[in-house]
């Protein structure tokens, strides 16, 4: 599982696959054994081994207390992965959406700028509501553009603030063809100004000016790709 919290990526991961990790991917190597998390520690690329729930506790604690933490991603090691995730989702209000990576036939993506930033098209999952149905529902609304759906690329996890209340969004993705864009248009209720098919070198430049769960999901596409 890998939330993204504040833009920044929180990884969990059983000590059964931590063999597949280098120390020197790490900035910071922090055994909560032997020490315990405190916001100066907390800087670059940070791995976390025997993490435990209060471990857990204490690194949420010190999020709702300081201003800007100067890590860049952070990894826990864990024992109970499913406990732990499970844990997580406790501290937020749990919002399930879904959305599309969306090709043409010649093989571009179709991106689009909102609020400031280069995304992709997601929506909230209505009651009842397959993610499948709700990835081809959103990219409807949101694009007005007809598509087929493929196979499922990932789920992210990423969290904001509304309303006062602390939000994890969990989000479905899939890949999709479009079969028609000719009224192709942006919702503009939904605060999306642009849309725009890209080829693999203009979406590099897009996702400078992106959100880290967004470059995931592109990451796990070519992933996908490479396997095929």
């Amino acid at each position: 599982m890998v939330i993204f919290i504040d833009d920044k990526p929180v990884k969990i991961i059983s000590k059964k696959k931590f063999q597949h990790l280098h120390g020197s991917d790490f900035d910071t190597i922090i055994d909560a054994r032997l020490e315990q998390l405190n916001e100066k520690k907390l800087k670059g690329h940070v791995i976390v081994l025997n993490t435990s729930a209060a471990t857990i506790e204490k690194f949420f604690r010190l999020l709702g207390a300081a201003k800007d933490f100067e890590y860049q991603s952070i990894v826990f090691i864990v024992d109970d992965k499913e406990a732990i995730e499970e844990q997580i989702k406790s501290y937020y209000r749990v919002v399930k959406a879904a959305g599309g990576v969306v090709f043409n036939h010649e093989n571009k993506i179709l991106m689009m700028h909102r609020l400031g930033k280069w995304d992709l098209p997601k929506g909230k999952r209505d009651d009842d509501e397959k993610s499948k149905d709700t990835a081809v529902r959103e990219v409807a609304e949101e694009c007005n553009i007809t598509v087929v759906l493929g196979e499922k690329i990932c789920t992210t996890w990423h969290t904001y603030a509304m309303g006062g209340s602390r939000i994890l969004k969990r989000t479905k993705w899939y890949r999709m063809n479009c079969i028609d864009d000719s009224e192709m248009r942006p919702q503009l209720e939904e605060d999306i100004e642009e849309l725009q098919w890209m080829d693999d070198k203009q979406i590099q430049k897009a996702l400078l000016n992106s959100y880290s769960s967004i470059r995931f999901v592109f990451d796990e596409l070519r992933k996908r790709e490479k396997e095929l």
